[in-house]
């Protein structure tokens, strides 16, 4: 068995939008399940400080991204600000099907492979679309841990293709 094809593969937008549905089966579960960490109940008074990470690229961010993303955020602002310290939501949900053309690569594949025909690949794993400009998380917490948080959303940019922008919110 072979692993994943890395990331690379599959960065850019390129087919039409392709969802589970009951016609696209056999999907398998995406790796993020969690999209809520921290104090979610927290009121905005509680937690005024708010920072976002951004997109400044339209691609296609797979959902072992986004989990990595989440834990290295999490584990940060968990480490530094205490558990309930805070509020991370991770805004970008993976929807679109990636899918794969599987190429025997073992002695006597040539009699069995077909090539191109045939080509509409088998479900592979799942990717979140972005746009430029779209939101992939937010953490909300006190200002008195606006370096941490800011700190965190930095640490998780490395986990992301492409280029991501730190905001705050006012």
């Amino acid at each position: 068995t072979r692993g994943r094809r890395p990331a690379r593969c599959y960065r850019y937008c390129k087919n039409k939008p392709y969802p589970k549905s009951r016609y696209c089966r056999g999907v398998p579960d995406p790796k993020i399940r969690i999209y809520d960490l921290g104090r979610k109940r927290a009121g905005v008074d509680e937690f005024p400080f708010a920072a976002h990470l951004v997109s400044d690229e339209k691609e296609q961010l797979s959902s072992e991204a986004l989990e990595a993303a989440r834990v290295a955020c999490n584990k940060y602002m968990t480490k530094t600000c205490g558990k309930d310290a805070f509020h991370l939501r991770v805004r970008a949900h993976p929807f679109h099907v990636l899918r794969i053309n599987k190429m025997l690569s073992c002695a006597g594949a040539d009699r069995l492979q077909t090539g191109m025909r045939g080509a509409f690949g088998k479900p592979l794993g799942t990717v979140a679309r972005v746009r430029i400009g779209q939101t992939l998380l937010s953490v909300r917490t006190r200002d008195s841990n606006k370096p941490h948080a800011l700190e965190a959303l930095r640490r998780a940019k490395y986990k992301f293709p492409g280029r991501q922008k730190l905001f705050v919110s006012s």
